[in-house]
């Protein structure tokens, strides 16, 4: 990670360096926070974040899951974001948001522990690399199953993506890019921090929400993009045969963009190429953001 000049911490601009927490922050303890990602890309009309608004009111609405009282509105956190890209001279970048239990309570009852927040900017590639956006990557459906939807897959927690790197770790240590992971009675969900689609006979599918997956706002954007281009896309109950029968697979979020996968569990998708679906996919997105 390149740091930029300034961090967005409790209202102020603080240097990077100068942006630390406490090492007896509940957060670090117990993982009691809540975060956002979000892209900003360069324009014809200078730099813009990509939905932006809809990712600060999903922060609202993880903070509020778990019943943290965030002191700034959705409006102050998206003005802090455009100002932060500014004054850290990012034509495009990452934005990461992020509110935190702080001093205040080290037992598991956070009652009494500091709600904090930070926005931080820097610049960041293609999450699983270039030549994984433009030839495919290899993945590999995990043995470890997605968290139950007790503990709201819907809100990004900080904790509960200990799940998701551990999925992630065993797939690169098997040589893969990147895992897909199935929930409880064996249904695909996600990835490690993708959603997921599928395409077959030109239809194209994608896990509902009652699976365990994020509710993606990317996800979200590629759904009305293909649906608007033309495409079926329907949500239904994906099992893991799926997956080896397809034509086509790709990845979707923030950080994967439209991400092709031409390998699951050493078994080629399709033709081992990314596919036409895909790569409209790939077009209209980048079309959109940019």
């Amino acid at each position: 990670m390149e740091p930029t000049q300034y961090i967005w911490l409790d209202g102020e601009l603080v240097l990077w360096e100068d942006a630390t927490v406490h090492v007896l922050s509940h957060a670090l303890h117990y993982g009691t926070g809540v975060f956002e990602g979000i892209r900003a890309y360069e324009t014809d009309r200078g730099t813009a974040a990509f939905r932006l608004t809809d990712h600060m009111k999903r922060l609202h609405h993880s903070a509020k899951a778990y019943q943290m009282e965030l002191e700034w509105s959705v409006e102050d956190l998206a003005k802090a974001a455009k100002e932060l890209l500014v004054v850290n001279e990012l034509r495009s970048g990452y934005v990461r948001p992020i509110a935190f239990l702080e001093l205040g309570a080290i037992g598991l009852n956070p009652e009494k522990a500091r709600i904090r927040l930070a926005i931080i900017t820097w610049k960041w590639g293609a999450y699983l690399g270039e030549d994984g956006v433009r030839n495919g990557i290899r993945a590999q459906v995990s043995s470890w199953r997605r968290f139950s939807g007790e503990v709201f897959p819907n809100a990004k927690a900080t904790g509960t993506y200990i799940n998701s790197i551990l999925a992630k770790s065993e797939a690169i240590r098997n040589g893969c890019d990147e895992a897909v992971m199935l929930n409880a009675d064996g249904a695909v969900t996600e990835g490690s921090g993708e959603n997921i689609f599928l395409v077959r006979d030109s239809r194209i599918y994608t896990p509902p929400i009652s699976s365990g997956c994020l509710d993606g706002i990317t996800r979200d954007s590629i759904v009305t993009l293909l649906s608007d281009d033309g495409h079926e896309v329907l949500e239904r109950e994906i099992h893991r045969s799926d997956l080896y029968y397809c034509d086509e697979l790709f990845f979707t979020g923030t950080a994967a963009e439209v991400t092709p996968i031409r390998e699951i569990d050493n078994r080629p998708v399709g033709s081992g190429k990314p596919g036409s679906v895909t790569r409209r996919a790939q077009d209209l997105f980048a079309a959109t953001v940019s």
